[in-house]
């Protein structure tokens, strides 16, 4: 049974900080990619990065690129994403997910990831 919790959420104001994590467990069957996604109230979900437990691999949206940073801890099966100078627009509920096949199409389409986490909000003013 394949969970993903993430923590890390909160409010801060423009410019501050943020690291949000991921721990992904129950799943067994060798690498696979994470992507942290966003949803703000009334738009669409996006690709935030992405990053292969194989050997990175990483991926940013172009709005985050510069101010987002996408690690991992493969002994804690744990992803991070650390968000400095954050801007209002970054307010979002974030999620991670996993994805395991369909790796041939672009890391930022929802539809191909598996498995995803309950989502955590930052919200920035």
């Amino acid at each position: 049974h394949v969970q993903l919790v993430e923590s890390g959420g909160g409010s801060v104001q423009a410019g501050g900080s943020l690291r949000l994590s991921c721990e992904v467990t129950g799943y067994g069957r060798g690498t696979y990619c994470v992507a942290w996604f966003r949803q703000a109230a009334g738009q669409e979900r996006e690709g935030v990065a992405r990053i292969y437990t194989g050997g990175d691999n990483i991926y940013y949206a172009d709005s985050v690129k510069g101010r987002f940073t996408i690690s991992q801890d493969n002994a804690k099966n744990t992803v991070y994403l650390q968000m400095n100078s954050l801007k209002p627009e970054d307010t979002a509920m974030y999620y991670c997910a996993v994805r395991v096949s369909g790796f041939l199409s672009p890391w930022y389409y929802d539809t191909t990831y598996t498995y995803w986490g309950q989502g955590t909000q930052v919200t920035v003013s």
